[in-house]
């Protein structure tokens, strides 16, 4: 399983994780969803990725379901607090409440989602005293451009952030112009969320999705293998697509091995070209 340092922690995380966005909360497919998680755990994609936000916690549960028994240690669990929480007081409930839901007495990372009307100090503030109370590792934040990681960082004290989560997949690479070189400088681990799009991932039909099959065929694995590990072909990089069938994150874990070689990188870069975008950062 590759793996790399997590931004400025000390852990070593996979490349490939583990995302619960829009996961199943009840009946027969969150039952398929726990075990694609377990199954995931079990291949290394051991970074799971949540938040409060998601299924009004009841993704959190299910996790917390899933993972009773794991060695902790084995873990890394990243939550998130909604903007709308993100108060001094309210980020320390949120953190509280997430650590119950979940079952554990700690969070790896501690994420404020996106950047809301709270006060920013306030927010970092808290997420300072949640890791000297031990309750988190580290703090990060989520669809932070870089006047916004600047502000972030300009209000911390003890602590630097470890991560920033954007939307990054091959038809929106914008996060490379800017975003993820001012990460790659200052220590902060780039995570990629719907590394897929959002249901819309390249048809084989389509130019893309053709030379995406190509590189698949060249290299025995699936389109989206080779998609994950054009992401994390940047050092500092690391992608949680979400996998709510067994089948799907063994495919996942596939890209972990896989190495691109220059002409996969160029061939897939002139397909999926960096577009000039100087706007807000793009999120879903």
């Amino acid at each position: 399983m590759k793996s790399r340092p997590f931004g400025a922690t000390q852990r070593v995380v996979p490349t490939i994780g583990q995302g619960t966005w829009n996961f199943p909360e009840r009946g027969v497919a969150v039952q398929e969803a726990k075990e694609a998680l377990r199954v995931g755990i079990d291949l290394g994609l051991v970074h799971i990725d949540t938040a409060e936000m998601y299924g009004n916690g009841r993704a959190e549960e299910v996790i917390g379901e899933v993972i009773r028994g794991v060695p902790r240690e084995q873990l890394f669990i990243v939550s998130k607090v909604l903007p709308s929480n993100a108060t001094f007081d309210g980020t320390l409930r949120a953190c509280d409440a997430s650590l119950l839901r979940l079952g554990t007495d700690y969070l790896d990372c501690f994420l404020l989602h996106w950047r809301g009307a709270h006060e920013l100090g306030e927010t970092m503030r808290a997420m300072e005293r949640l890791i000297d109370d031990g309750k988190i590792r580290s703090l990060g934040v989520s669809n932070f451009d870089v006047d916004d990681l600047e502000a972030a960082r300009a209000y911390l004290q003890s602590y630097p952030i470890a991560c920033n989560q954007v939307l990054y997949h091959l038809g929106e690479r914008s996060v490379e112009r800017h975003v993820l070189p001012y990460c790659g400088a200052h220590g902060i681990a780039l995570v990629a969320y719907s590394p897929f799009g959002s249901g819309d991932f390249p048809s084989p039909r389509s130019k893309g999705g053709r030379v995406l099959s190509a590189v698949a065929e060249r290299r025995s694995v699936s389109a989206h293998a080779v998609a994950l590990a054009f992401l994390t072909r940047i050092d500092g990089t690391f992608v949680i697509p979400k996998a709510a069938r067994p089948a799907h994150v063994r495919d996942n874990a596939s890209a972990s091995q896989l190495e691109l070689d220059e002409r996969d990188v160029a061939e897939i870069a002139a397909a999926f070209p960096l577009l000039s975008r100087d706007g807000p950062l793009a999120t879903l």
